[in-house]
Order: C-alpha cells, then sequence, then structure tokens
C-alpha cells in the first residue's frame, strides 16, 4: 500500500577456518611441531595481551549496552554523527497504544519520532476503524485529530477496501493474510526548533495479500514520506504528513517466495523501534 506522488498523505493509494594445534608433552625424539618449547614468557605475554582485549571488548559492551533507564539520553554524546549513522541513544521511554512514545526534545527526538510515526502510518492496522482511531488520537496534534479522523475515514473507505480484498472492518477474506509492513531506510531532518520539525523518512515496505486465490499479491515499494511535527503535550505529534515514490534501488535477481512462506514471515517476525 502506498499514496500518491506528492498527496498529502490521504490519497486512495495507500575464509577460512579456525584450528586449534595441541601440543604434546616433550621427549622422545623430538617436538611434534619441528622445534622446541618456546620460553614460558612468551606464553605468558600472550595470555597478557588477550586479557586486556577482553577488558576492552567487554568495556566497549558495557558502554553500549541500554541501561534500562525510562528516560532517553540526549544528543551531547552523538556530536559529531554522520546523517545516516546510528548514534546508540535510547530512543524512547514507553508506548502508548502501542505505538513508541517519550521522545527527546530535540532533532533526534523528532527523527525517531519520524520513523515510528511512518511505520504506523503505513501499516495494516491503519485500516482498520477501530485501531486506526487510536493512532490518529495518539500520532496526531489535537486539533488536527476529528478532521483527520474523517479523511481516513472517507479515503480508506468501502471502494478502497474492497479494492485491496478486504471487509469493512480492514480484515482479509479466510485463508489470505493482509501484509502491510513498513521499513525506515534512514531520516533527514529539513527543518528544526524547539517546538516543531520537519523530517524525511526514506522508506522499503511489502504490500499486498497472501494466499491463494489473492488478486493483490505482495510486493515491496520504496518511497520517503515527509512529517511535520510539533512539540505538544510532551511529545513530538504530526501536523501533517505526504509521501512521494523513490528513492528506489533496482531489483535484485532473486525468486519471489509463494504466499505461505511470505504469510509465515509476517506472522513470525516482529517489528521494531527504530531511532537516530
Amino acid at each position: 500500500m502506498s499514496y500518491d506522488d506528492e498527496t498529502d498523505g490521504y490519497g486512495s493509494g495507500a575464509g577460512g577456518t579456525g584450528q586449534t594445534r595441541t601440543r604434546l608433552p616433550e621427549g622422545g625424539t623430538g617436538d611434534v611441531y619441528g622445534g622446541a618449547r618456546r620460553p614460558t614468557r612468551n606464553s605468558r605475554s600472550l595470555v597478557t595481551v588477550v586479557g586486556v582485549v577482553v577488558l576492552l571488548i567487554a568495556a566497549i559492551a558495557f558502554a553500549n549496552r541500554g541501561d534500562g533507564a525510562d528516560s532517553p539520553r540526549t544528543t551531547d554524546t552523538a556530536k559529531g554523527t554522520s546523517p545516516t549513522a546510528a548514534t546508540g541513544i535510547r530512543p524512547v521511554a514507553g508506548k502508548h497504544a502501542g505505538i513508541p512514545a517519550g521522545y527527546a526534545r530535540d532533532d533526534q527526538g523528532a527523527q525517531s519520532a519520524a520513523a515510528n510515526y511512518a511505520v504506523a502510518l503505513v501499516s495494516a492496522d491503519i485500516l482498520k476503524p477501530d485501531r486506526r482511531r487510536d493512532i490518529v488520537r495518539r500520532l496526531f496534534v489535537s486539533n488536527k485529530v476529528a478532521e483527520l479522523e474523517a479523511r481516513f475515514d472517507k479515503a480508506y473507505g468501502k471502494e478502497f477496501l474492497d479494492k485491496v480484498g478486504l471487509d469493512e472492518k480492514g480484515n482479509a477474506a479466510e485463508g489470505l493474510t493482509y501484509v502491510s509492513r513498513t521499513a525506515p531506510m534512514g531520516t533527514k531532518i529539513t527543518q528544526y526548533t524547539d517546538d516543531s520539525a520537519s523530517v524525511d523518512v526514506w522508506c522499503t515496505g511489502v504490500f499486498g495479500s497472501a494466499g491463494i486465490g489473492s488478486t493483490n499479491p505482495v510486493t515491496n515499494d520504496w518511497f520517503t514520506m515527509t512529517l511535520k511535527l510539533r512539540w505538544a503535550s510532551g511529545d513530538w505529534k504530526v501536523e501533517s504528513f505526504s509521501q512521494k515514490e523513490g528513492p528506489a534501488p533496482v531489483n535484485a535477481d532473486r525468486t519471489a517466495s509463494n504466499a505461505d512462506e511470505i504469510a509465515k514471515a509476517v506472522e513470525e517476525y516482529g517489528g521494531f523501534t527504530y531511532a537516530r
């Protein structure tokens, strides 16, 4: 499912193996590796070096692990990172209505919010009227909720649902699994103040119905979603969004999976919370 190009977001389209050698006890005619045993101090030096390396690795892992704290960290520790590099900063403090919430009031918090909101806005849940209301009320600024509920209801009405093979409640027919899953590839902030932000989210996704007899087979798509955000009620909220096609890479020469494999993957593989 993807939206029309340049729309306001509410259109009708939605090397080698390691080896271990064991030294046998010395005696008899000589060493099995063709030489006398090396001085003990070399072995101790090796043990020391290995020990230092292990400690360094452990220290790095400890420094980078999540600490389980409820509050997101600020961006002070991530200065100088490139636009596409992950920062390791904790993205959110929790979830509301199943959607990540509690972002930092900074540019990276805005990018994390935009990435997660893009996933929600192009999900299978957005096609289910009851679930859609939860998403709209969670994501959008309060003065836009009523208007957007009406616009979404119109865009995802019976005509659209029939077209993608869903009933009025957004459910697929028996034997079919509707798929609409988005994965952000990166984010770019184009405007930022403490109270507002505009973020581009480059995405890929899979959309369609998996199952025998499907007239809407699962295909992939590439698109960029632009979200305009405002800081409201202690979090980033969406004021408006739009979507356009691409950038899209050349498709790889791969054999498409059958419907059962796609449906099984959707059921078995969970999603992620995205973050800069």
